[in-house]
């Protein structure tokens, strides 16, 4: 269940899920859950994790609740309220503690208010649009609530590549950059982040994936991973299904 308008999951919530590197058993915290597709997508391929969401806007929250329910994972996915843009606020408003999560996800807001046109959707403005420092203080969250040698995923554009690096280091080592191409031969217009909390480890250029094929068709390696509930291996590990 979605809103009608304003923002809406796409592809990118389903690559966030599938590069997360979970195992049954674990935690994952996920930063702007939205209406929780991302969350259900990685509920739905690996069994037996605690998915904690949080989100600002309580009518998407109220919807990733009613998702998760509906889907069989009201146990699996918990959905609190808070503003991620005061991340030390947040955590202690909700309880939570530092170090408690083996995982964090999020896709953040990336547009420069300054360099783009505002939505009239205040949801979705608010999904989309980013003041400041706003993803510094979304890393910082994530960064305090994964334990050491726990992993920090996030997707965004990928001429936010630099920024998203700079707010890696010193956090994270074995930094894992991981290129989306709408199609061959064109530049990426999305890249995954991937970091390991405390490690010292060299970052990685990974090969990426290409999305379409002949026309608007999904190549075989997006179909398995849109459509079949696939992990994208090389970041969330072989094996995983």
């Amino acid at each position: 269940l979605q809103s009608k308008s304003g923002y809406r999951a796409g592809l990118d919530a389903v690559m966030l899920a599938a590069a997360v590197p979970a195992r049954p058993g674990e935690r994952i915290v996920e930063a702007g859950i939205g209406a929780g597709a991302a969350a259900l997508c990685l509920a739905s391929r690996i069994g037996g994790l605690a998915i904690t969401g949080i989100e600002i806007e309580a009518g998407a929250a109220a919807l990733a609740r009613r998702n998760a329910a509906r889907n069989g994972f009201a146990e699996t996915i918990k959905v609190l309220e808070a503003d991620l843009a005061r991340p030390g606020d947040a955590m202690r408003a909700l309880g939570l503690e530092q170090a408690s999560f083996d995982h964090a996800m999020a896709n953040p807001p990336f547009y420069a208010r300054a360099a783009a046109r505002l939505p009239a959707d205040p949801g979705k403005a608010r999904a989309h649009m980013r003041d400041g420092e706003l993803l510094e203080r979304w890393m910082r969250l994530c960064a305090g609530l994964v334990r050491a040698r726990g992993t920090i995923t996030m997707i965004l554009p990928a001429a936010l590549l630099a920024e998203a690096m700079a707010l890696f280091a010193g956090r994270t080592g074995a930094l894992a950059i991981f290129p989306l191409f709408p199609r061959e031969g064109a530049a990426a217009s999305r890249v995954i982040i991937q970091g390991v909390k405390g490690s010292r480890a060299a970052p990685r250029l990974m090969p990426g994936l290409v999305l379409h094929g002949m026309g608007s068709d999904f190549t075989p390696q997006a179909e398995a991973i849109l459509r079949h509930g696939r992990a994208i291996e090389a970041l969330a590990g072989a094996g995983i299904t």
